[in-house]
């Protein structure tokens, strides 16, 4: 709305100002520009139109150098801070079922609710390439908001950086996130005890063949989607009728099999996985075997693997598979004293082998 009268409105100064207030954080460039990083208008607009219009909220809104919060409401969840960081340079940033935006997201939500905790608050800050279409960026970032939406939380500060063209792969993304853990939940390998069980969710390996066939490179047709998704609604249900979960962890980068290194190895235990329990798609089996690549070391964007105590196991069962993220639920190992710090694999011939720790990476940027 204009605030001068209709002969003011005549003068040429002012007809002036009324278009720059137009304009004001509306972004005209196809593509970023250094611009967009300097700290200047073109900054200030990039933010303005494709940010803050996404991601709009009333701590996000007042545009500070940081989010404040009040503690009190913080307390209301639990007595605990659970604080996470990840970044994300994932290629393509668009693959089958998901892409970069929702990725990171959902990644962050996820390291949160593997500690028991409630996600509450997240930041975004990218860096992004000289020369990305404009149209890219407004894609990744209206996924992020909807993949924030779906999952209640805020997206309440964060960062804008370009660099020059060559210096980086168009776009990548560090989100941070923070979230309360209710009293009386201490969720750790630490925990974990011989007799208990190993569950999971669902299939694995879906996310790492679905990276590996969008980037083009191998000549195979699948109908194979990220498995990328948040968890929080699932942990939830589960610690709602198992408190006493004694280990939980998102199976991302290394796959199943690094996750239960990482438990044998803290908490000074072995754990023997029966290879016919463990859920994988028949395409991502018939992917694997062309390519000499292992299911169990294939990259995961949306599955949990439990540890909990042995009677429990049926209920955390019944639990998951009433769940739209857990209905392929399955009771895929136990936990054994010794020999400590060791997998083992029952496989379908009904022999054992060690399964180890991953050395190197199968699919490198895959999330």
């Amino acid at each position: 709305m204009a605030i001068y009268n209709n002969q003011e409105s005549q003068n040429p100064l002012f007809q002036k100002i009324e278009q720059v207030r137009r304009r004001q954080g509306k972004i005209r460039d196809t593509h970023i520009n250094l611009a967009h990083g300097s700290g200047g208008k073109a900054m200030r607009d990039l933010i303005d139109d494709v940010f803050v219009n996404n991601f709009d909220n009333p701590i996000l809104s007042q545009l500070e150098d940081q989010a404040s919060f009040d503690l009190a409401s913080l307390s209301l969840h639990g007595d605990r801070l659970a604080f996470t960081t990840d970044s994300y340079v994932v290629d393509p940033l668009f693959f089958p079922g998901s892409g970069i935006g929702e990725l990171a997201i959902n990644g962050t939500i996820n390291d949160l609710a593997v500690s028991g905790a409630k996600p509450l608050y997240l930041t975004c800050s990218v860096i992004l390439e000289e020369g990305l279409p404009v149209e890219t960026l407004r894609r990744v970032v209206s996924s992020m908001q909807k993949a924030a939406q779906k999952a209640g939380i805020q997206i309440v500060t964060g960062d804008t950086k370009v660099v020059h063209r060559g210096c980086a792969d168009k776009l990548f993304i560090n989100t941070a996130g923070i979230g309360i853990i209710p009293a009386n939940i201490d969720i750790s390998p630490r925990n974990i005890q011989p007799g208990d069980v190993v569950i999971i969710n669902g299939e694995i390996g879906n996310h790492g063949t679905a990276i590996l066939i969008a980037r083009g490179e191998l000549e195979l047709e699948t109908n194979i989607e990220s498995d990328c998704q948040s968890l929080y609604e699932l942990v939830a249900e589960i610690i709602k009728i198992c408190p006493q979960i004694h280990a939980m962890r998102d199976a991302t980068r290394g796959g199943l099999a690094t996750v239960l290194n990482e438990f044998a190895l803290t908490a000074n235990v072995g754990i023997r996985i029966n290879e016919n329990a463990i859920p994988v798609k028949e395409q991502v089996n018939g992917v694997c075997e062309i390519l000499g690549l292992d299911p169990l070391y294939l990259a995961n964007e949306g599955k949990l693997v439990i540890v909990a105590p042995k009677e429990k196991a049926e209920l955390i069962l019944s639990t998951m598979k009433n769940h739209p993220t857990g209905k392929q639920a399955s009771i895929i190992g136990e936990i054994i004293p010794k020999p400590s710090g060791i997998v083992f694999l029952k496989t379908t011939f009904g022999a054992e082998r060690i399964v180890d720790m991953l050395v190197g990476d199968q699919l490198p940027r895959i999330c």
